[in-house]
Order: C-alpha cells, then sequence, then structure tokens
C-alpha cells in the first residue's frame, strides 16, 4: 500500500509539472542561450523569432493548476518583453556583450517560472 501511495503522489507531481508549452520554449531556449555561453552568438540570432513565438504561445496558454497563476502571468508577460529585447538588440546590431546580457535576463526569467512559479501551497 504504501509503494501504492509513493508512486501516486510521483505520478501527480510529474503531471503538475508537465507544461507543453513550457517545454516547447525551453527547447529553443537551450539551443539558443547555451552557445552564448561560450560566445557562439550565432543561433540566438537564428532562434530569436522562434523564442518569441515560443514565448507568446506559453503566455496564452492555461497554467497548470499547482502553479502560482499571478507570479506565473507576471512573469510569462516579462518573458514575452526579454525575448522582444533581445531581437531588438540584434536587429540594432548591439554589441555580443549587450546582447549576452539580454539572453541572460531572458533566461534567468525562463529559470524563474519554473523553478519559482511553483505553488508551494498546492
Amino acid at each position: 500500500m504504501t509503494i501504492l501511495c509513493l508512486l501516486t503522489t510521483l505520478l501527480l507531481c510529474a503531471q503538475k509539472k508537465e507544461w507543453k508549452q513550457m517545454e516547447d520554449f525551453h527547447s529553443v531556449m537551450s539551443k539558443s542561450y547555451h552557445p552564448v555561453e561560450e560566445d557562439n552568438f550565432q543561433p540566438v540570432k537564428d532562434n530569436v523569432d522562434a523564442l518569441i513565438q515560443k514565448a507568446q504561445a506559453w503566455q496564452a496558454s492555461a497554467i497548470p493548476s499547482g502553479y502560482n497563476k499571478k507570479l506565473v502571468k507576471q512573469k510569462l508577460d516579462k518573458l514575452v518583453n526579454d525575448c522582444k529585447a533581445v531581437k531588438e538588440a540584434i536587429a540594432q546590431k548591439k554589441n555580443n556583450g549587450d546582447l549576452k546580457k539580454l539572453i541572460t535576463v531572458a533566461h534567468k526569467t525562463f529559470h524563474e517560472i519554473m523553478e519559482k512559479g511553483e505553488n508551494k501551497d498546492g
């Protein structure tokens, strides 16, 4: 019986964390941000439109139970703006240092949603 309860709890926790739009955004953010850490800026330049599109799709999606809806909505609004700022910097041909700062801000916002958006009370 204890094993069954544990498995049920794990299943419910896994379901709570599933959020297709979050995973879709993460797949683009990952292949855009991590190369920047090694001073490769081409992937973020190539993927900036997809970053915005995935952020907007995530923003428009229903927030699953288990997340702090007010906090997540605010952070998703910020994330869309962060991604748009990256695109603007690319369009203005800002230097790599500025671009790295902006994509880092977007990446941090993403992690704040993933990690701090979970509602610890429910």
